[in-house]
């Protein structure tokens, strides 16, 4: 890597270049290298027939890629009855219905003729949304999340709206973006943020959250954005029903003018679509024109993290974040958002005014955490949260609760399942203990529960643990270091190689 270096098209990365590097046009927007293929596993034909599908949207992609300021003013040709058949089909099967309770499994008696009859009411405008069914889930600190649950025929519309969408959009979003984009995940958005915080010279954080940012999104700016591409007028009004359809809580329809449902399968692309043209795009300009030292963001959804090197431009990143969000009725949460010291020199740093060890922070689940490594460098710990932690065993808790009479052959198979997600998540380096600690409780919780199915019941912790041992996943690292899944996501294109002499970013893409 090279000073030289200013941002990885493929990595969540963004780093500062050195002022006297050359910033060509293509640094404007970052992109990925996996795009393409990430955007077809999208639209990946089910049978031959529907080879047209991805063509088609190949054919757009190409297109957004070669001409940044294109206008798509025809598109809604592209939802095809061949791409709503392939949108029903990735579909879960067992979801929820909505207000018109209608089940997967229904629908598809009659599918054909469902589907033609769905797809000439979108291309006449006859199409109209029905209002999304409102559920509330418990979050951690006690509040409820609310949800909103599209009717089947919603889902399907907007699942293939967002597959042409995303065509175009996959090609513009910078590279630091990562929440609910085809191909990318939070442990690709950990990766990123790990390697840029050990690979540039990172001293600071500022840890931020969007307050309610689903509920407080401005919909004439969306649309407003929306329309920086898309040209189509059907496809906007598309949207605009989306948003005025409302949702239907205790028997009222509520209508809003602000924010779009969250849990609504469109609503993960208006969000990146607002946040791209509302943050990263001046971010990624601040971090060109008005930080002199290195910067690194990384941004899931309305969760981002920006690293700094010097912390009098962290204090005016944060202030000028501030004034830039309330331009479009955003505000950061006062209680989630702040500024710390985190970085290899902080523990240092902080020893010598007498201050006590860096402070943490959180973020996909996971607290991060200043430390050494055996052999004494400088090494980011990742934990998982315990608050998420104790949250989830209460639910394991109730999940056993309803388990009760089932044999412990069954119980255990249960218990299999919920500690096997639980590890293929949490499962990171550093983080054994964690994993360790899970499945004891979870152990424990079962002894208890097996405990309290007779007066006279004997169970031991012996034979529990044998059948934790016999049912239940060992605790062990199921994920890579950050820095070796980094590289082979992005590698590296070498100058001797044979290859045109290109700038090596963070994260290893090449511009």
């Amino acid at each position: 890597m090279t000073n030289g270096c200013g941002k990885s098209d493929a990595a969540v990365v963004a780093s500062k270049p050195a002022n006297e590097a050359e910033r060509s046009a293509e640094e404007l927007v970052e992109r990925r290298a996996a795009t393409k293929g990430n955007a077809d596993q999208q639209s990946t034909p089910r049978t031959p027939s529907r080879t047209s599908v991805t063509q088609a949207l190949e054919r757009i992609r190409r297109t957004a890629r070669e001409r940044k300021k294109e206008r798509f003013t025809a598109l809604l040709h592209h939802i095809t009855p061949e791409l709503l058949e392939a949108e029903f089909f990735a579909l879960k099967k067992h979801a929820a219905p909505g207000v018109d309770g209608m089940m997967w499994r229904d629908y598809e008696q009659d599918l054909k003729a469902n589907l033609e009859d769905l797809h000439a009411r979108v291309h006449r405008g006859a199409y109209r949304p029905q209002p999304s069914r409102r559920v509330h889930i418990p979050k951690q600190d006690g509040r409820q999340r609310p949800l909103a649950i599209a009717s089947l025929e919603d889902k399907i519309v907007q699942r293939a709206t967002a597959t042409v969408l995303n065509a175009i959009y996959e090609e513009d979003f910078l590279g630091f973006s990562y929440g609910f984009r085809p191909g990318r995940s939070a442990h690709d958005a950990m990766d990123a943020l790990l390697v840029g915080i050990e690979s540039r010279r990172v001293n600071f954080i500022v840890d931020a959250d969007i307050r309610s940012f689903f509920d407080m999104v401005d919909q004439e700016w969306l649309i407003r954005f929306v329309e920086h591409r898309t040209g189509d007028q059907r496809i906007i009004r598309l949207i605009r029903k989306w948003l005025k359809a409302g949702v239907l809580e205790e028997g009222t329809v509520r209508v809003s003018e602000q924010g779009t449902a969250q849990g609504a399968v469109i609503s993960p692309l208006l969000a990146n679509i607002y946040l791209h043209y509302a943050l990263d795009l001046w971010a990624e300009r601040f971090r060109r024109r008005e930080a002199a030292g290195d910067m690194i963001i990384v941004r899931y959804a309305d969760d981002f993290i920006v690293g700094f090197e010097h912390e009098n431009e962290a204090r005016h990143f944060l202030e000028e974040l501030r004034k830039r969000l309330q331009e479009f009725a955003l505000s950061l949460h006062p209680e989630k958002t702040r500024l710390i010291e985190f970085g290899r020199h902080a523990e240092d740093n902080r020893r010598r005014r007498g201050l006590g060890k860096p402070e943490t922070f959180n973020f996909l689940g996971f607290t991060f955490i200043c430390s050494r490594s055996k052999q004494g460098k400088f090494q980011i710990r990742r934990k998982s949260r315990k608050d998420r932690m104790r949250a989830k065993l209460q639910a394991v808790k109730q999940g056993m609760r309803r388990r009760m009479h089932q044999s412990v052959l069954e119980q255990g198979k249960w218990l299999r399942q919920v500690v096997t997600g639980y590890f293929n998540y949490h499962a990171v380096p550093t983080n054994s203990r964690a994993l360790s600690a899970f499945r004891y409780f979870v152990t424990e919780q079962w002894r208890r529960m097996l405990r309290r199915r007779s007066q006279i019941d004997g169970t031991t912790w012996q034979r529990v643990a044998r059948l934790a041992s016999d049912l239940l996943p060992k605790p062990q690292i199921l994920h890579p270091w950050p820095r070796t899944r980094f590289t082979a996501t992005h590698p590296r294109w070498e100058p001797y190689a044979g290859k045109p002499h290109v700038r090596i970013c963070a994260g290893g893409a090449q511009q």
